[in-house]
């Protein structure tokens, strides 16, 4: 682990700008009103207003999400409703269509006006706000400027770049979750052929802990569940979400389950919006009379890092029951299809109840009351997002969510099972469609026999070390599809170093980003089309696919003339990188482009539970995925659900420092800041803040709102630090502090990733907090 530079403080031009000047002075206010309703929609009317779109804007909500011509949503990965719902839609939902929408232009006029250095001086808002990129750009470091290049000129400077390497390794290609899965096969297929697989991806930094969890212990790296066993679960365990922000059409289904009288448990350090009460925009009744419903009948407030405690405080309570009632163990369920119970019974039974209590922060009494409704319930969904795996035992905590459903036989039936959150609307796809660093034996024999290719067997590169492999110079390409790598990874002066390290970094991208002015000696920008525009190819209008977070694959058609004609679609870049890569390629990479069926067709020879792609697809609603555990089919070495015996990790802070975690605000998606504000937590004109338990903020002599300087100590000793964030005192566990992403990934370090999954530990990062020096 390098330590280079990381005793200092981050130069100048190193200091988080993300977001847009304030308008006035910060606010912070409780936040006491319902989760969407009239609040959402508001914040939806200002945006069509803002990017004028009082036309176009409405037209996209009514066809976002809809299975007949309509597009899947560019933002979340909740699955589509159901039941034929006309407006399956959210507020951040629009607010990334109507973002993406916009009449603002980034054309050569524009780079001809800026630098790159007057650039890298603007927020990260500024830069976005700009508009549309138009056309292929390159980097011209004598002017200092991007400027106009034809796509067959930039075709062939990827293509010279990498048949240059001297081994295919030294090129690395990475994906956020937005790239539908035409592309994402084509993509890997590229790489593959090449000779790497360095593919890096945005699920190394968020979902890692859960695949590697679930595969582990039910043999499929992806949950069992889908929408219609939310519709029929008796209880809700919500862990680690911000569902109002994160996935807001999951309050649709929390309303629900309310009003069908099922038990909704919240567990996290911070009492989220959605965890208390809700109006669902589409209930126009509930709207016209501000007719709220509960999202939770329960919540729980562990320490940062505590669920996993919480969770092994629910499973000895389970087996505690089961000595007096047989009925709250399924004993029959555990001897038929597990293994390793009775080592997991030995140890919950050997785990105290102090200590459950001292690593949970919860009271004996509030882990037995979540218990209680774990065993009353006859069917059980438990669900988690970031909160659990940007850890170091993230692994851990989600395998004991899978111990505590084996233990009442909640796997492979209705209404029941492990159900993770994903974030981007395609993050899942991207992984079933061959975005892995560590691909299966299976799956590259697969690939080559469909594909005629011989894919390389080692295990590539991920996230964390391909910045570092970037930075030492062993990486000397780098390929980006979609996403703001500079600012969505951590440690941002490593990975702003990494990226300049490269001869050539390459960025397709809808969007001006941070990524386009921290590149390397030379760079391009090459333009996309979105996923509400028209994708003409020789064959007509194309399609692509999509996979949403409960394994449902279903078409998305764009509607709107492209932002620019010179704009071409991921799957046509794609194809015109490989072409000049692989110049003596038998891949039909034009014939593919002109069809989509075509990728399809090969897909569904190359990839398991693809079978009759194109037929299945289209058929209402798509199709879902085979899982094989939901059919108590676990493709484990026993052959069965796997219990884990894992020691409780130590997450009590050391006296004088906090636990701090990163998050997002809700006027924000991933690394697009809309505002300052964060409407659900109460803040108006503040970006750079940390929220803080109101007693530890005493205890430091920090005054409400008063100025801090926050600093992290690394695993290797290392210091980094943030200077002059405002403190805010809030409803959060004492030991506790959380702050926005990205502005505070620079305190996280590159070398802190878990040594089980790899991610970097951005939920729990080790600080102190002082007030700030001459404040």
């Amino acid at each position: 682990m390098s330590t280079e530079n990381t005793q200092q403080e981050p130069p100048e031009s190193l200091e988080p700008r993300v977001g847009p000047a304030p308008d006035s002075a910060p606010q912070v206010r409780p936040y006491r009103h319902p989760a969407a309703g009239w609040g959402a929609a508001k914040s939806v009317t200002r945006v069509l207003v803002e990017e004028r779109e009082l036309v176009d804007g409405p037209r996209a909500i009514m066809r976002m999400n809809h299975e007949n011509g309509g597009f899947d949503c560019p933002g979340c990965a909740w699955p589509d409703d159901t039941k034929g719902l006309r407006l399956d839609i959210c507020e951040n939902g629009i607010k990334h269509v109507t973002w993406e929408m916009t009449r603002k232009r980034v054309d050569r006029a524009f780079f001809a006006a800026h630098s790159v250095t007057e650039l890298a001086d603007w927020s990260d808002h500024e830069l976005e706000d700009q508009g549309r990129l138009t056309e292929p750009m390159v980097y011209d470091p004598e002017s200092d400027h991007y400027v106009p290049i034809s796509w067959k000129e930039a075709f062939e400077v990827v293509g010279a770049a990498l048949r240059g390497l001297d081994d295919p390794n030294r090129a690395a290609f990475y994906t956020s979750g937005r790239l539908g899965n035409e592309a994402t096969f084509l993509y890997q297929l590229m790489a593959r052929e090449l000779g790497t697989n360095n593919l890096p991806d945005c699920s190394n930094m968020c979902h890692e802990a859960s695949g590697r969890a679930l595969q582990a212990a039910l043999g499929t790296g992806k949950g069992t569940v889908d929408l219609k066993d939310w519709e029929s679960a008796d209880a809700l365990f919500i862990l680690g979400v911000n569902a109002a922000s994160n996935a807001p059409r999951m309050l649709t289904a929390l309303a629900e389950a309310e009003r069908r009288g099922a038990q909704i448990v919240h567990v996290n350090p911070l009492v989220e919006a959605a965890a208390t009460r809700t109006i669902v925009p589409h209930e126009f009744l509930d709207m016209a009379l501000f007719t709220s419903t509960r999202t939770s009948t329960l919540n729980l407030q562990p320490r940062i890092g505590g669920d996993m405690a919480l969770l092994r405080g629910m499973a000895k309570a389970v087996l505690e029951q089961s000595a007096s009632d047989p009925r709250a163990l399924d004993a029959t369920f555990v001897e038929r299809h597990t293994a390793g119970f009775e080592e997991y019974r030995a140890l919950c039974e050997a785990t105290p109840w102090e200590e459950l209590e001292r690593q949970s922060g919860l009271s004996r009494a509030d882990i037995l009351r979540a218990a209680r409704v774990y065993t009353e319930a006859d069917r059980s969904i438990v669900s988690w997002c970031l909160g659990l795996t940007q850890h170091e035992h993230g692994v851990d905590t989600v395998r004991e969510i899978v111990n505590l459903l084996l233990l009442r036989g909640n796997i492979g039936r209705e209404g029941a099972g492990p159900s993770p959150v994903r974030g981007h609307s395609n993050v899942q796809g991207n992984r079933t469609c061959g975005i892995d660093h560590r691909p299966t034996e299976a799956f590259l024999d697969r690939l080559a026999d469909a594909c005629g290719i011989d894919p390389p067997r080692e295990h590539g590169l991920d996230t964390v070390r391909t910045i570092q492999a970037m930075r030492d110079g062993e990486v000397k390409v780098f390929v980006a599809m979609g996403g703001n790598f500079a600012l969505a990874a951590p440690d941002t002066p490593a990975t702003y170093a990494a990226l300049r390290s490269c001869d050539l970094t390459v960025q397709v991208s809808t969007k001006l980003n941070r990524s386009h002015v921290v590149h390397g000696r030379a760079a391009l920008i090459l333009p996309c089309l979105g996923r509400t525009e028209k994708d003409h190819q020789r064959k007509g209008v194309q399609r692509t696919s999509v996979e949403d977070s409960m394994s449902m694959v279903h078409l998305s058609l764009g509607m709107k003339r492209p932002a620019s004609p010179h704009l071409l679609s991921e799957p046509a870049i794609v194809a015109g990188m490989a072409r000049a890569a692989l110049p003596d390629s038998e891949t039909p990479w034009d014939w593919y482009i002109e069809d989509y069926d075509r990728i399809r067709d090969t897909m569904a020879v190359a990839l398991d539970g693809f079978e009759d792609f194109n037929r299945r697809v289209r058929l209402p609603l798509g199709f879902r995925i085979k899982q094989p555990a939901r059919e108590l089919v676990f493709l484990t070495p026993s052959g069965r659900a796997e219990f884990s015996s894992a020691a409780l990790p130590d997450v009590v802070p050391e006296p004088g420092t906090l636990a701090l975690g990163t998050m997002r605000s809700h006027d924000q998606w991933n690394t697009t800041i809309y505002s300052d504000d964060d409407r659900y937590r109460g803040v108006k004109n503040l970006r750079t803040l940390v929220f803080m338990n109101r007693a530890d903020m005493r205890e430091r002599g920090i005054a409400d709102m008063g100025a801090v300087d926050i600093t992290s100590t690394a695993k290797d000793g290392s210091r980094r630090y943030l200077k002059g964030y405002t403190a805010v005192p809030y409803d959060i566990p004492r030991g506790c502090a959380a702050g926005y992403m990205p502005e505070m990934n620079v305190l996280c370090a590159l070398g802190d990733y878990s040594t089980q999954s790899d991610q970097p530990i951005m939920k729990h990062v080790k600080v102190t907090i002082v007030p700030a020096a001459g404040g």
